[in-house]
């Protein structure tokens, strides 16, 4: 069976990293190996629980705020094997999602998987017993639990795997998305390219609440930077959602293929569209 690195990055999420580690410990097959990326913070291990498996912690440091793209590309640079799963750390791995990926790998190497998520509420989140009732305390994604098989364009990085050779011949994710927003979808995009093929399997990951925001207004100036920057690579707009609900609050102006940022909005206006 595949050694398989997880592979997570981290910022200010401290609680969550616990419990992301809790549960890989929960595993019916362990991780060969836990590699964390800190984003613009200094690395940690004092609280973390005992583990069978090995734990590194790396910094990353950057001008950017949150570096997705190059975090995640320097996790895959550090992975010591073969095959690598992406979880995002506000998640929970199944016990079952290891073996899963496992015996995928162990079929087919070449191509790209995807994993699915269902959403832990804020109370359930909390509770001392989540981790033995993690499907019970769930709720389906809205969206993406009506596909079998996700299309690319519902492409994902908070639970994926694939060989290094794969996220090589994709390219990892493209850098000039800078912050939160679409490279995602670009990295799924360029390995449609590439004739990586997608396969969903079933395998899960429970992500844990926090604050976040519909439409995440306090990300509007990255989102708006890199849709323009996904239109230039694919004629086409990400994030159409939410581009039109920016537009709809006159935060943008939006066309076939210009998009401008308007105004920015406040505090007290970013607070309001906090989600319960």
């Amino acid at each position: 069976m595949p050694s398989i690195s997880v592979l997570t990055l981290v910022k200010g999420r401290k609680n969550a990293l616990l419990q992301f580690i809790r549960g890989l410990i929960n595993s019916e097959i362990p991780p060969a190996e836990l590699v964390i990326v800190h984003m613009n913070e200094s690395a940690y291990a004092e609280d973390f629980p005992v583990t069978s498996f090995p734990i590194r912690c790396v910094e990353l440091r950057s001008e950017e705020t949150l570096p997705l793209a190059k975090a995640r590309n320097y996790a895959f640079s550090l992975a010591q094997h073969d095959h690598c799963v992406l979880v995002d750390v506000d998640c929970i791995v199944s016990p079952s999602l290891l073996g899963m990926y496992a015996d995928a790998f162990e079929k087919e190497d070449s191509v790209l998987y995807a994993g699915k998520v269902r959403y832990l509420t804020q109370a359930n989140t909390e509770k001392p017993d989540v981790l033995e009732h993690l499907e019970s305390y769930s709720q389906a994604d809205p969206i993406r639990s009506r596909f079998d098989q996700f299309p690319y364009e519902l492409f994902w990085s908070l639970n994926f795997g694939c060989s290094r050779k794969v996220f090589h011949t994709i390219g990892g994710f493209d850098e000039s998305f800078t912050g939160y927003g679409a490279e995602d979808t670009d990295f799924s995009f360029t390995a449609r390219h590439r004739g990586i093929e997608l396969i969903t399997l079933p395998v899960t990951a429970y992500h844990q609440y926090h604050p976040s925001y519909s439409p995440p207004l306090n990300h509007l100036e990255s989102i708006v930077s890199n849709a323009r920057q996904f239109y230039q690579k694919w004629k086409l707009w990400p994030m159409e959602g939410w581009l039109a609900a920016f537009q709809k609050r006159g935060y943008i102006t939006w066309s076939e293929d210009q998009i401008s940022v308007e105004k920015l909005p406040s505090i007290t206006e970013i607070q309001e569209t906090l989600k319960s």
